[in-house]
């Protein structure tokens, strides 16, 4: 948070004096030192917040090397740098959109499992067996009241579970196939178990006792309290932030000091730019910061694969044809859910599936490419789906607003089929080539392209021009 300091502590010279005049109290812009090591490890550690010993040693290191200025950056977010010997874990704040997040992520019978699991874990010797700690699981599934029928769907929810905490280094794999579990629950499987890490699992405990207060504890746990905080995460770990729907603390935030004290300084922290238009704002990662796709977080876009490929169709047909009127704000277009069905059909039969072609399982079902698109758009925040407050009403499907910045890739023509000239060149990037991602990373504008936000962009350049 920014620091209030007493006047005589902003005006050196005035002395003991100064403090008797009055002067109301000024805010101290946080500077934080430039560094492309210490930008490049936040960035990482914003899309990978697990570093583990004997996978991760290098980045540990370099951890160690920088940990004052990363300590500094990522508490203006309200997180927490653990940094042991073996291990480096980013305690995060949560998501800026829970919902739609959660809708990105494990199933909810894995991630039942996966704390069922870590209660488990918890009384499990250093070495166990994939048996004994599937049991103590159960036991745990059967103190907290949870169905366990031990059928073929909840052992892959088990197997889910157990490489998400793989991933983690918390219990690790050492021998066996896991998979195997799947098809013979006797499988022989050995872990690892630090019982040290799993005091870190979850990554905002709040202060709140969940056993006492559940229902508060799951608010702080869904929500960040702090305004400004969750601003500065939703610029840091989304891909934009939309004026249009921000309550009216966020939109005082993002008006006053998304630009001076607060926000240019956190994206220079994390080797970014601030990108400011009358629609929202964005941190863009320059183009030398990155060289694969998966370094910018887990959902980058665009993409090579028929669902990225049918987005950017349908981004474009969202520009020509979208409905202006009723969105959340203005450059807003909208799409109802028959129409962008339609227009899925319509892409899905002049790419057929084959050798260059789109999957075969989405060209054949358009109502199936719409769910993966819609979760590809929602995730990196670029549609916002309105539903009707009623439940006949919504039958029909939500509305599609395409937000203003889904005129960076929306380029006239793009939407055309391919046999009358498609300026689209393949599913992994636009005519420019240039790259986006959200939870992590975006793409570099340039001169040649359009804005992120391109709504309203022209006036806005007449107007820095005149000045």
């Amino acid at each position: 948070m920014s620091e209030k300091i007493p006047p005589e502590s902003a005006d050196p010279a005035g002395g003991p004096a100064a403090a008797t005049t009055g002067a109301p109290r000024r805010r101290r812009a946080w500077r934080p030192e430039a560094d492309t090591e210490a930008a490049s490890l936040l960035r990482r550690l914003a899309a990978t917040p697990w570093l583990v010993g004997g996978r991760d040693d290098e980045l540990i290191a370099a951890v160690r090397r920088n940990e004052s200025a990363l300590r500094s950056a990522v508490a203006r977010l309200g997180w927490v740098l653990v940094i042991e010997r073996d291990l480096v874990r980013l305690r995060k704040s949560a998501p800026p959109r829970p919902d739609v997040w959660a809708r990105q992520g494990p199933s909810p019978a894995a991630c039942s499992w996966f704390f069922l699991l870590v209660a488990a874990a918890e009384s499990m010797p250093p070495r166990t067996g994939l048996g004994q700690l599937v049991t103590a699981a159960r036991a745990a599934a059967a103190e907290a009241a949870l169905p366990s029928l031990g059928d073929i769907s909840e052992r892959r929810a088990v197997v889910a579970a157990l490489r998400m905490l793989d991933e983690r280094g918390v219990v690790e794999c050492l021998d066996g196939n896991l998979d195997g579990y799947v098809r013979d629950d006797q499988a022989q499987v050995l872990f690892a178990v630090h019982h040290t890490r799993l005091a870190y699992v979850v990554a905002n405990p709040g202060t709140l006792d969940p056993a006492t207060e559940p229902q508060g504890w799951l608010e702080q746990a869904r929500r960040e309290p702090d305004a400004a905080r969750r601003m500065r995460r939703a610029l840091v770990d989304d891909t934009c932030v939309h004026a249009a729907l921000l309550d009216e603390a966020e939109a005082q935030w993002l008006s006053q000091r998304v630009r001076g004290d607060d926000g240019a300084p956190l994206a220079a922290a994390f080797g970014l730019s601030l990108e400011r238009r009358a629609e929202g704002a964005a941190f863009v990662v320059p183009d030398e910061a990155f060289r694969h796709f998966r370094e910018l977080g887990p959902m980058p876009f665009p993409v090579p694969g028929t669902v990225a490929h049918a987005a950017l169709l349908l981004l474009d047909h969202a520009a020509l044809h979208g409905a202006a009127g009723n969105g959340p704000g203005p450059g807003w277009r909208g799409l109802t859910q028959e129409q962008v069905v339609a227009a899925l059909t319509g892409f899905a039969s002049n790419n057929a599936s084959g050798k260059g072609g789109w999957g075969a399982e989405y060209a054949s079902d358009p109502a199936l490419l719409a769910d993966k698109v819609s979760d590809l758009l929602t995730g990196t925040n670029l549609v916002h789906l309105a539903h009707a407050d009623h439940q006949a009403d919504d039958a029909a499907g939500p509305m599609w607003w395409f937000a203003p910045a889904t005129g960076r890739w929306a380029e006239e023509g793009t939407a055309v089929p391919k046999a009358t000239g498609s300026r689209t060149g393949s599913a992994g990037t636009t005519s420019t080539g240039k790259r986006s991602a959200p939870p992590g990373g975006r793409a570099t504008p340039t001169r040649q392209e359009p804005d992120l936000f391109s709504t309203l962009a022209a006036e806005q350049h007449e107007e820095r021009d005149l000045r």
